[in-house]
């Protein structure tokens, strides 16, 4: 981190003190936030000018600055701002209020706030269907960085500007903290911010829409209007089906919806781990979304070697069939390093759905991950105290919750008890009252998949869905896949392994 040069930074002039009035800024509140004055360059503007500028610090260090010229609307920057502006002043165990810009910061000190911090670069640019574009993602590194401050926090207030990239804002930044944890401003109609606000109606108001700002939308009980505008959304538009899986036939039956829980069974060796990972790295590719992977039976080093021979559909290894090249190989890990994150016991010791959540919930803040799976149930350190019914319940809805919460599509691999084989011979594919331990298995799922092959030693794979908790999402019924175990992937068709599954842009560079 380097200092910033602070030689041509003045005390505020008097200029300055007077364009901070207009804004409804007093002096003493400049003062507080050490605002400074500086003659600088404004490119947009094309000249040298006055300029207010705000500091930004981290531990106590001046790093970096913000300088906004007063004469006419233009900015610049000294060093590279990458924290919350005015993290250094938030205090512990207190309300925490996070906003879009540094004038917002100064208005809500001026109507008394303390603990109030803004996004370093401002509001996303980019806006797909009311969401963050994935291109944006690497802007909200500024929320690891101050995890500490965010964890002691009371309530975390979101008072993003009410436009579409500043609510898309809001959004993920409730998403990667936890929505249980955030609260929500709303601003009046002829205001776009805070210090809209201020200027328009003073400290009073401000203080008013922040003290009796609501619960984020996650658990609670609220008025049926808090809901009218997504009642009219689909009113217009109808229920959106989710994510596709990159198989025609299996999207008739199954589609991938953030907050929602998967539950995965089938036979040993049956191939509904190898499933999941090709549904991962198809939405990787198609939707550039981020995975938190805890997966026991599979070693890092060759669950990432089955990842890549997914990705590009040759086999790692050397065999009949020409495999990846090095060149791939090196793409294939920088693909693997920009999607994937891994949950993994180094220690061999028993993990903890606690601990898993609370690795997820760092993954979700740190990398953004949109999915999670966990493979398979009975790696995880049971309480014994309880009936495992019971705990299974528990567990499932933990699960949920976390993933309503945080916004991510979670799969859970869970197998089934011994079956009987039937007149034929064959094993019946299982389904979710079969799995070991609890019933719950079948009411806490949103979806319940299985994967089985009738042939053990053939390519087919039946995929069916037992449970579909919205008819939005699919239905239940069968279909088949087809498994090829040179390249590790999965086909629509017996005779065309790779058709449909990836799109035309996958060769794209990393």
């Amino acid at each position: 981190m380097q200092l910033v040069s602070k030689e041509s930074y003045m005390e505020l002039s008097n200029k300055s003190v007077a364009w901070l009035k207009t804004r409804g800024i007093s002096k003493k509140t400049a003062e507080t936030l050490n605002l400074q004055t500086s003659n600088t360059y404004i490119r947009s503007v094309e000249k040298e000018t006055e300029c207010v500028v705000f500091p930004y610090t981290s531990k106590g260090t001046n790093y970096a600055s913000k300088i906004r010229s007063i004469s006419e609307k233009g900015f610049s920057c000294s060093g590279s701002p990458q924290s919350f502006y005015n993290i250094d002043n938030v205090q512990p165990d207190g309300d925490m209020i996070i906003c879009e810009g540094e004038m917002d910061v100064a208005s809500f000190v001026e109507a008394g706030w303390t603990s109030v911090v803004s996004v370093p670069n401002g509001a996303v640019m980019k806006v797909v269907d009311n969401d963050i574009n994935p291109e944006e993602d690497n802007k909200f590194r500024f929320l690891w960085d101050a995890k500490d401050e965010l964890d002691q926090a009371g309530k975390i207030i979101i008072a993003t500007d009410a436009d579409g990239p500043g609510q898309a804002m809001a959004e993920e930044i409730a998403r990667r903290i936890g929505r249980d944890r955030c609260w929500k401003v709303e601003y009046p109609e002829d205001c776009k911010d805070a210090n809209d606000v201020l200027m328009k109606h003073g400290a009073k108001k401000l203080n008013d829409i922040t003290a009796f700002c609501k619960p984020w939308p996650v658990a609670g009980l609220y008025d049926a209007a808090h809901f009218y505008q997504e009642l009219d959304e689909i009113y217009d538009k109808g229920m959106a089906r989710g994510l596709g899986t990159g198989y025609p036939n299996l999207d008739e039956l199954y589609s991938v919806v953030e907050g929602q829980l998967t539950v995965v069974t089938g036979h040993p060796s049956c191939g509904k781990s190898e499933l999941i990972d090709q549904l991962m790295v198809n939405l990787a590719v198609r939707h550039d979304w981020k995975f938190g992977v805890c997966s026991f039976e599979n070693e890092p080093r060759l669950h990432i070697a089955k990842l890549i021979s997914k990705y590009f559909e040759k086999p790692f290894f050397e065999g009949l069939t020409p495999r990846m090249t090095k060149g791939e190989l090196e793409k294939g890990k920088q693909f693997v390093q920009n999607h994937f994150s891994f949950v993994y016991q180094a220690d061999g010791s028993m993990a903890t759905v606690d601990g898993i959540i609370e690795r997820l919930k760092v993954a979700v803040m740190r990398n953004g991950i949109k999915g999670a799976i966990i493979d398979p149930y009975n790696y995880i350190s049971k309480n014994r105290d309880i009936p495992e019914t019971d705990w299974i319940s528990d567990m499932l809805t933990k699960l949920r919750v976390f993933a309503q919460s945080h916004g991510i599509h979670l799969w859970f691999v869970a197998h089934p008890t011994k079956m009987m084989r039937d007149a034929d011979g064959n094993v019946p594919p299982p389904k979710g009252y079969d799995i070991s331990g609890s019933a719950a298995w079948f009411s806490k799922a949103d979806v319940g998949l299985t994967v089985h092959r009738p042939q053990p030693e053939g390519t087919e794979s039946e995929i069916h869905i037992w449970k579909c908790r919205f008819s939005w999402v699919g239905q239940q019924g069968k279909t088949s896949l087809y498994f090829d175990p040179v390249t590790s992937t999965y086909s629509k068709d017996r005779d065309d392994p790779f058709e449909d599954l990836t799109p035309p842009s996958y060769d794209t560079p990393f």
